[in-house]
């Protein structure tokens, strides 16, 4: 399980609304995507290539690339590197993606 290691008082901060797939959460302003999720109790986020085999926020430093995430229709974005937006529209990406230009 994520537990947050900030102290109280940095919890009072403003937060946003986002939507992951067909639910609508909440995070607080200035967070990751991976982190909003992680607090939310998500923690898949993309699935395998191959063998479709769920992957979750790893490193959260945007090394390993397991949290590849599709944000507003862009596929391929780390959502750890990412800070949540105000009606952001994240999905879990499914398998390969193409690369966009």
């Amino acid at each position: 399980m994520f537990k947050r290691l900030s102290p109280p008082e940095a919890t009072t901060g403003p937060m946003v609304t986002f939507h992951f797939d067909e639910q609508t959460l909440t995070a607080r302003s200035g967070d990751t995507i991976a982190a909003a999720l992680l607090t939310s109790g998500i923690s898949i986020c993309r699935s395998t290539p191959v063998s479709n085999a769920p992957r979750a926020p790893y490193c959260m430093m945007g090394v390993c690339f397991e949290c590849l995430v599709e944000v507003d229709g862009n596929p391929n974005i780390q959502a750890c590197q990412v800070e949540v937006r105000d009606g952001m529209r994240i999905h879990v990406q499914q398998g390969a993606r193409r690369l966009t230009s």
